[in-house]
């Protein structure tokens, strides 16, 4: 089964987690549902839906209703970004409720939990250069 990638924003940071879409409980949540993180080992976080996209790359908006891939007339917002004022054109778009053909789920943090975001999700530390030379040298 495909993964569903979770980027989750602090406000300041965002980091990501891939997660198999059968170990998520967010199928049928839409665009501005609370979540808890426990499932992605942020004991204590509630996390906000933001927004997302499909595996084609097609962004997800909050104004469509249901799981539907569609084109809307739009002068803006999600998926447009018009260089003209008054400028209109018809774009494809997903609707705001997840579902299967969800690739990546965008959410920012609503209620922080007891470790901080950076401590959970940080980048591993890379082995320095001092660790490889002695790595080399032992093979």
């Amino acid at each position: 089964m495909p993964n569903f990638k979770f980027v989750i924003s602090d406000g300041k940071k965002s980091y990501q987690v891939e997660k198999d879409q059968k170990d998520c409980p967010v199928f049928g949540k839409k665009i501005d549902e609370i979540i808890q993180g426990d499932f992605l080992g942020l004991e204590g976080y509630e996390l906000v839906i933001t927004g997302g996209s499909d595996k084609d790359g097609f962004p997800m908006r909050k104004d469509v209703e249901g799981i539907v891939r569609k084109k809307i007339i739009t002068s803006g917002g999600v998926g447009f970004d018009p260089q003209v004022n008054g400028l209109r054109r018809r774009k494809m778009i997903r609707g705001n409720t997840i579902a299967a053909d969800v690739a990546q789920i965008n959410c920012k943090v609503s209620k922080k939990g007891a470790k901080l975001l950076d401590e959970i999700l940080g980048k591993k530390e890379a082995p320095s250069e001092a660790a490889k030379e002695e790595q080399a040298k032992t093979i």
